[in-house]
């Protein structure tokens, strides 16, 4: 072993506890008075099931929590091995390496880790001044290959099994991809949580998991589509009615069979890259040590013992893991000197300077309004700096915060001094830690806490786990009855034996429920347990230091369960009914539920569902999603599998899951939730509903149905994932705020001026791009192809605000009379010559006005700070990202005119060379803002309409007549690499960049900027998942007890598990009447507009002096008197009709109504809204 390295020990940052930048980005306040914050504000609102872009991403809120929580460190061991050679071999000859080419596992590592969050002060860390190579990979993979020559070995087709005599059975599960290479495709979302070279070093790790229950199969699952080399499956018992549970790959048909053999086929179809095989032997060291990790889920005490002996003293990382009852244990031992190559897989803070001083304190100050968003303590390098040239690309220097726009980092005395310019880069520096094995680590326990409100908890759970492995010992391998007393006070005493401070209450209530088994908290620690098999294989983020307990107790009913209601009745949820008795079971069967949203955490809620056997009584579960199963989904969206690519999500997922669970009964419906499928989803619809279940992907759509819930006073339980953070939020009607209650602040946006002229980030370039693709391919595509079929376009258009009509028209006359291509030889000229605008002539004109000596008023260079000053491009043939350019440009304009596309590229170089571009001169009198404020103005300018222009164009258009051609507008689409979207983005983003001496961004990178993909991974997924079933079990259970519901907030990464109380929902009064966004007035119709308004006078008081219904006023005391006159005879649901001038649907049951009240005073007074009932 190592020697162990210096213990340093490091403040908690201030960032520790803060929740993700992740953002709502929720719509912004309605100023009518129908706000935003209404449930029945449904006006042009909707919304689909998650996609690809990870689940749900946007509810991630910065919300405040009442709750705290600890961020634990972690620790080390070495990183990736190869597997034995003597281990499970695939007849294809294919390495199963997780989707990657495992002869680059070993590979230099330069991203390092930043330090700042909290730690344990025992942990032992090592932190290096420069970037690290992984040089400890070679040995360790030799230490994990020797001495293998014991292992068994078997050879199998692709998903076949073949059993020998030693208890092994080998799945092949494809091998590795195409080239060796990282599957990208697939791993999209997922490559964007941990990195390419994290996930080249899982694709090199074997893995052992002895323990194929409900939890085991969740870990399994989850780490597989992960992507590791292998993944061995180990058990030695036999599956039982009481794992159906929560082990959803098994059927009747298994029931005898063990539970690794049995799982194994279904588990090796989730990714093929990655290689899936059984064992019912004995873990005997030599087969333990060809691993990289072991994970022991269903191990006893004295096995734990011995095999975390042996892991420690052999480098290979450990995770014990066990749920009981609503009560879950992990324990990590990752070896004496594991390397965190990245702590948290924040992207590297860069910023631009304004000075670096010259002297022993070295004081950089960032440019006005840009925080440096550093932390004491974190490493850092510069590049592009003028005069004091010595800080370019210097090895990392640590710094020391000054305040947020200003840090040290030390003595510059001796360098130049600082002229101008400058970016500061955070360097992630990477941190070793020591892990204590299990035997000392038991008796000197630290844990992660997840609760404050249970803060005390830990410890009695501690000693329970313990206990409970010696109670099963002596009581002839059974653990105590479900809620037996005499068992439970029996448990007691031998805990209190181990340790008398141990908590009554929570020992009596863990052995009264240890014996059960529910699905969701499975799905929970499955999640979590995963990341930490992820982090052993990669050393990306910071591992649990070394113990977590969690618990559920909330779910249980109050006063508990008798013991006869517990007793098995020989059905698929025994276990279940363990801990919540039958008489909850049976009313779990009679639920009915709306999960919206079939994407990855609705494929995980459907599964707990079915698995908690909801609705298989009288009940129903009705799921929605209008999305098709793409390729990137199945990384995560488990349900699906590669035949099932460009099917629909809901109605695939509805026939996966009853093959989990026959006796499920789920309705799929393939739309969206909004206002236009309010037919399908109806009040009527809803009134039959327990509760909703989000796994939306937008902020439009949850809004939506966080009003429909409030409206038909409903629960909801709202989930979302971003990377490896996650929440849930729970919205019980009458007790909490709702969805709406809060807004985040709005996102910042790119500068107009910015990305028009003065770029200084690859972000800008690439949104400069997408503005491109969109502008030309899409927004004149679509006016050019309204004005060809809408006869109402002309007339609509000339409607528009400003110089809109005259820009409008002016495009549609370019696309379809100027610049109209007849070949592709015409696409390709188009392309040549709009290169030309863009890298070329536009820059020159930029340089024009502004030359590069150019001097401001205040004796500054006008090229300086945050403005870059660019180069004119010079088109070269023989440079590829020029080509590249023109070649998609082109390509994608004769898709749009419906010409056929030339795929060849030296077809295409030879139009190129064709082309003839014409001399530029600048141009005097044009103006150019170089200030936000400026070009804003600019903008919001109303410029006078040249009407003459107008006719002349519209002339030119009808002179066309009817086109003989169709045009058709682009829709970006970042995820089909054969359709040249991403080509023209990638090209048009780094011409910029270069011509503004940018780095460049890869395709990677690009597409996750200019297509807003949210990072997503399936651990988070499941974890979330398993949270929000918890909470409705809660919401099914009938629990009223604010206190009973948990927030939570977790990001697996640091890692930190935060719980807090929901909010309650805000209370007004009127008159000394309390009331909450869940109430309203009930008022049946059918009323006049004269006796609606008498209503409110005689029966509340309240005298209305405005009323509106949506956008619609329907009346109001200004209103002129002959208007008012004319509607007040009317009934309620004519005047609607009349002033919105749309028809009441039949399947509306009511109306709503918002109210602005004076009382007898005469004082304004805020009141609910009105619900109005139609006959």
């Amino acid at each position: 072993m190592s020697s162990s390295p210096q213990v340093v020990e490091q403040a908690a940052s201030s960032s520790t506890l803060e929740q993700p930048a992740a953002k709502k980005r929720k719509l912004a306040s309605n100023t009518s008075p129908t706000s935003s914050t209404s449930p029945h504000n449904n006006n042009n609102i909707s919304g689909s099931g998650g996609d690809d872009n990870g689940d749900a991403v946007d509810s991630l809120s910065g919300k405040e929590t009442t709750a705290t929580a600890v961020s634990s460190s972690s620790c080390s061991v070495s990183l990736s091995c190869e597997n034995a050679a003597g281990s499970i071999v695939s007849t294809t000859g294919e390495s199963g390496s997780g989707g990657i080419s495992t002869s680059s596992a070993v590979n230099k590592e330069s991203k390092i880790v930043k330090s700042g969050d909290q730690r344990n002060s025992s942990c032992i860390e090592k932190q290096e001044n420069s970037p690290v190579v992984d040089s400890n990979l070679a040995k360790q993979q030799t230490n994990a290959n020797s001495n293998n020559s014991s292992a068994v070995s078997s050879t199998t087709n692709n998903n076949s099994t073949t059993n020998n005599s030693s208890g092994m059975a080998s799945i092949s599960g494809g091998g590795s991809s195409a080239g060796g290479d990282i599957d990208e495709s697939l791993y999209s979302r997922q490559l964007y949580v941990l990195g390419h070279d994290a996930m080249r070093r899982m694709a090199s790790s074997d893995i052992l998991l002895s323990g194929l229950n409900g939890l085991g199969l969740e870990i399994a699952k989850n780490v597989i589509l992960g992507g590791v080399k292998s993944i061995t499956l180990h058990d030695t018992d036999n599956c039982t009615i009481q794992d159906f549970s929560s082990q959803f790959y098994l059927t009747e048909a298994d029931i005898g069979k063990n539970r690794a053999e049995a799982s194994c086929n279904k588990l090796a179809e989730l990714n093929n890259y990655v290689r899936t095989s059984s064992y019912t032997g004995e873990l005997t060291e030599d087969f333990l040590r060809q691993f990289r990790v072991i994970v022991l889920t269903n191990a006893s005490d004295a096995e734990q013992h011995r095999i975390a002996k042996f892991a420690h003293e052999n480098n290979i990382a450990l995770i014990i893991a066990e749920t009981r009852g609503l009560y879950a244990k992990v324990f990590c031992d990752f070896g004496e000197n594991f390397t965190i190559y990245d702590q948290d897989g924040a992207q590297p803070v860069s910023t631009m300077i304004a000075s670096v001083t010259h002297d022993s304190q070295g004081v950089v100050t960032c440019l006005d309004e840009t925080r440096h968003g550093l932390n004491d303590g974190d490493y850092v390098t510069f590049s592009e700096v003028q005069g004091m040239t010595e800080l370019n690309g210097c090895a990392p220097l640590k710094i020391t915060v000054l305040g947020p726009y200003t840090f040290s980092i030390g003595d510059t005395s001796k360098f130049s001094e600082y002229k101008t310019g400058g970016i500061v880069t955070q360097v992630k520096m990477p941190k070793t830690i020591s892990f204590k094995p299990l035997e000392v680590a038991e008796k000197e326990p630290e844990f992660l806490i997840s609760d404050f409100s249970k803060f005390d908890h830990p410890a009695s759970l501690h000693v329970a786990f313990k206990a409970l492995h010696k109670y099963i010992e002596e009581n002839g391998g059974k653990p105590p009855r479900p809620w037996n007393e005499e068992d439970a006070q029996k448990f007691l005493q031998l805990c209190k034996s181990m340790d008398e401070n141990v908590l009554d209450n929570v020992v009596l209530t863990f052995a009264k429920i240890c014996a059960g088994n529910t699905c969701p908290i499975d799905a929970a620690m499955g999640g979590m347990v995963a990341q930490e098999v992820l982090k052993a294989c990669s050393g990306k983020f910071t591992p649990i230091y070394q113990w977590f307990y969690y618990d559920a107790v909330e779910c249980l009913p109050d006063g508990g369960v008798e013991e006869a209601d517990a007793q098995p009745i020989g059905s698929r949820y025994d276990a279940q009914i363990a801990i919540f008795g039958k008489k909850f079971q049976e009313k779990l069967g009679d639920v009915k539920y709306f999960i919206v949203g079939a994407g990855a955490i609705g494929c995980e809620l459907i599964k707990n569902f079915a698995m908690i056997g909801a609705g298989v009584r009288n009940g129903q579960l009705f799921i929605t999603d209008m999305d098709l199963i793409e390729k990137s989904n199945l990384n995560r969206q488990f349900l699906f599998r590669p035949k099932d690519v460009q099917k629909p999500k809901a109605q695939t997922a509805v026939a996966a899951i009853k093959q989990m669970n026959p006796e499920i009964k789920v309705t799929a419906y393939e739309l969206r939730v909004g206002s236009e499928t309010e037919k399908v989803f109806s009040e009527e619809f809803y009134s039959q509903l327990d509760g909703v279940a989000n796994a939306l992907d937008n902020i439009d759509a949850r809004i939506y149905m966080d009003r429909k819930c409030v409206f038909n006073r409903i629960p909801l339980v709202e989930s979302g994932t971003l990377s490896t953070m996650g929440n849930v939020q729970v919205i019980v009607p009458f007790l909490t705020e709702s969805y709406s209650s809060s807004q985040d602040p709005p996102e910042k946006s790119i500068p107009i001026c910015t990305l028009k002229n003065f770029p200084n980030a690859i972000e800008h370039t690439l949104q400069w791009a997408r503005d491109c693709f969109e502008g030309i391919f899409t927004q004149t595509a679509e006016n050019a192809a309204l004005y060809a079929t809408d006869p109402t376009f002309i007339e609509r258009t000339l409607k528009l605000s400003g110089i809109q009509p005259l820009e409008t028209l002016e495009s549609v006359k370019v696309a379809l009379i100027d610049a109209r291509p007849k070949d592709f030889a015409d696409c390709v000229k188009w392309a040549r010559l709009y290169w030309e605008e863009c890298y070329a002539n536009q820059i020159k004109q930029l340089l024009y006005n502004f030359p590069p000596n150019q001097i401001t008023s205040s004796g500054q260079p006008f090229w300086s700070g945050p403005k870059r000053c660019p180069e004119p491009l010079v088109f070269d043939i023989n440079d590829s990202m020029h080509v590249d350019y023109v070649y998609a440009a082109a390509n994608l304009r004769a898709e749009v005119y419906g010409l056929p596309q030339v795929r060849d590229r030296d077809t295409v170089v030879a139009l190129i060379q064709q082309v003839e571009v014409p001399e530029f001169k600048p141009r005097s009198g044009v103006k150019i803002e170089t200030n936000e404020a400026a070009a804003a103005a600019e903008s919001n300018n109303h410029v006078e309409v040249d009407q003459d222009r107008v006719n002349k164009i519209l002339t030119e258009l009808q002179a066309l007549g009817k086109l003989n051609f169709t045009i058709k507008p682009l829709q970006f689409e970042k995820d089909d690499d054969n359709n040249l979207h991403m080509d023209f983005i990638v090209a048009a983003s780094n011409l910029r960049a270069t011509n503004y001496k940018i780095t460049p961004a890869d395709r990677h990178k690009s597409k996750l900027i200019a297509g807003k993909i949210m990072p997503a991974i399936a651990t988070t997924t499941s974890l979330i998942s398993g949270w929000a079933v918890l909470e409705i079990i809660k919401l099914i259970m009938g629990h009223k007890d604010l206190s009973k519901f948990k927030n939570g907030f977790a990001n697996l990464a640091l890692p930190l598990v935060a719980f807090s109380e929901p909010l309650p929902a805000p209370k007004n009064t009127f008159y000394g009447k309390e009331w909450t966004l869940w109430d309203r007035f009930e008022v049946p119709g059918e009323l006049t507009l004269q006796e609606f308004l008498e209503h409110f006078e005689k029966k509340e008081k309240l005298k209305i002096t405005m009323l509106s219904q949506g956008v619609s006023m329907l009346y109001s005391f200004f209103m002129p008197k002959a208007k008012c006159a004319e509607r007040m005879p009317l009934p309620m649901s004519e005047v609607v009709r009349r002033v919105s001038k749309k028809r009441i649907e039949p399947h509306e049951r009511s109306l709503v109504f918002e109210i602005c009240c004076n009382d007898e005073d005469g004082e304004d007074v805020e009141v609910p809204y009105v619900r109005y009932t139609l006959p």
